[in-house]
């Protein structure tokens, strides 16, 4: 049994709440360990360590900051498959599946390596007669990660590492559902280098959160969650003045052209409807088949498929994919496809009753597919988030590309076809802010940005890339003039560059 506590100041701490909440093995029901829910009153302690520690690390030069960056990238390497199988245990992934997710929150840290190129500012000499123009990005003081279980690596990377290069400090609160992860990250960053206070990490929940919202020497939230929370926090943390970027649910879409390779389609389709067990905000929900042709090869080839999955224990580096993460989650996700049933769509692979032989009291469920979706059915327009694929048959691209652009989500899509033309199109006109042409999950590799649309996101900036450090920072523009001896006299309308 594992105890997990915080991490303030530097070093691991104990919750004094006197709460906790179980941190279950998903593969096997077991209770893995505890973890402390903190008190509005630890939340403030690790806010008043961020504090007192981010104005030296503002001070230090952003090239020695990204070199504790790249330190920790060495240190994480180092232990890549402990952390991978602390995050499978927890979570419920593969392993392969959680070195995947290590691994892409690595890409962002290895960005923002470049950060003393995304701080330069701009200048501009002989504005005006004597005047030169000039702008600084400064670091905001202490901001905020709230991130979720489906990601217990890459997202709180995504968060952490701009933060850090930009100079800001952080206070971290991951899911309570798998906290190992995050606190182990905390521990290398310092194990690199990083002065104590810096980033701390507070596990917790709705009590924790709410004293993040609220807290006044926060300045700025990120969140990863459902869309409902998603607004939640949105509109709490900008009442109480704070910049936030919220992302929330998804009903990914793949269209598929009837041109399209479809044995390609299919292999696409398994990977990003079920890996791992569906429990991704990019994972393709909805397969859109344009005419009846396709609809029906389609459906043919993916039968197969789903009913040979392969499921499995976590630490089984053959399985396709492993348990949900909670026994709730697992309830819930069956009750959308006992749903689906109720409204008259076609369940032509149910994998409701599956069992894991010697791990029977796992979080286990094979792969579900309906066909015969339609857009009235809460099994299309809610988010189920776990494997199981609607099938949703289109008349033709213009009724195809509709069912994208009406939906409330709009976090990711693709197209599957050889028509350049179509594709191109499709990718101007779809009202979705990540779009794949034949890539099934369309995450933008880690110096463009990752963002949707509509209900997806809430807020200006998007994750990684470029917006991460406009999210982390502020700009100042200075405009100067140095005495040259000439005396003009008192102006009283603004200034202009006449």
């Amino acid at each position: 049994m594992i105890e997990v506590g915080h991490f303030i100041g530097g070093k691991r701490v104990p919750g004094k709440s006197g709460r906790t909440a179980d941190i279950m093995q998903p593969m096997d029901g077991s209770v893995r360990g505890k973890v402390a829910l903190a008190s509005a009153a630890e939340l403030r302690e690790a806010v008043e360590n961020a504090k007192a520690a981010q104005p030296a690390w503002a001070a230090t030069n952003p090239q020695r900051r990204v070199r504790v960056l790249m330190k920790f990238l060495e240190l994480v390497h180092a232990e890549y498959d402990e952390l991978a199988d602390a995050l499978a245990r927890e979570h419920g992934k593969t392993i392969p599946d959680a070195k995947g997710d290590i691994q892409r929150g690595l890409e962002v840290v290895e960005v923002c390596i470049g950060a003393p190129h995304m701080m330069k500012g701009e200048y501009t000499e002989g504005a005006g007669p004597g005047i030169d123009v000039y702008s600084m990005r400064q670091p905001l003081g202490v901001v905020a990660g709230i991130t979720p279980f489906n990601f217990p690596a890459m997202i709180p990377l995504w968060k952490i590492a701009p933060a850090l290069a930009a100079g800001n400090a952080m206070v971290l609160k991951p899911s309570e559902r798998d906290p190992s992860v995050p606190m182990r990250i905390a521990e290398l960053f310092v194990e690199a280098g990083l002065p104590a206070g810096v980033l701390n990490v507070v596990n917790g929940d709705k009590e924790s959160v709410d004293a993040i919202l609220d807290d006044p020497d926060i300045k700025a939230v990120g969140f990863v969650g459902s869309t409902p929370i998603a607004q939640y926090i949105y509109s709490r943390a900008t009442a109480n003045g704070k910049r936030a970027q919220c992302f929330g649910g998804a009903k990914n879409h793949m269209i598929i052209m009837p041109d399209a390779d479809m044995d390609q389609t299919v292999d696409a389709l398994i990977g990003a409807g079920y890996g791992s067990a569906g429990e991704r905000c990019m994972a393709v929900s909805v397969a859109v088949p344009v005419g009846r042709e396709t609809a029906d090869r389609l459906v043919e080839k993916l039968i197969p498929r789903v009913e040979s999955l392969k499921v499995g224990p976590s630490t089984d580096a053959g399985a396709d994919f492993g348990p949900l993460v909670t026994a709730e989650a697992l309830q819930r996700v069956k009750g959308y496809v006992d749903l689906g049933v109720k409204e008259g769509a076609k369940l032509v692979v149910d994998g409701r009753d599956f069992s894991m032989q010697g791990y029977e009291n796992g979080y286990y469920m094979g792969g579900c597919l309906f066909d015969e979706v339609k857009p009235d059915m809460r099994i299309y327009k809610e988010e189920i988030f776990g494997p199981v694929l609607s099938v949703v048959r289109a008349a033709n691209y213009e009724e195809a590309i509709r069912l994208p652009n009406e939906h409330e989500y709009g976090n990711g899509v693709a197209i599957f076809t050889r028509d350049g033309d179509a594709a191109r199109d499709f990718a101007a006109r779809v009202d979705v802010g990540m779009v794949g042409v034949n890539v099934p999950i369309p995450v933008p590799i880690a110096y463009y940005t990752f963002g949707g649309w509509k209900g997806s996101h809430f807020g200006d900036l998007n994750q990684h890339g470029a917006d991460a450090f406009r999210f982390y920072t502020k700009t100042k523009t200075i405009t100067s003039r140095w005495p040259s001896g000439i005396k003009d006299g008192a102006e009283f309308v603004i200034p202009t560059m006449n």
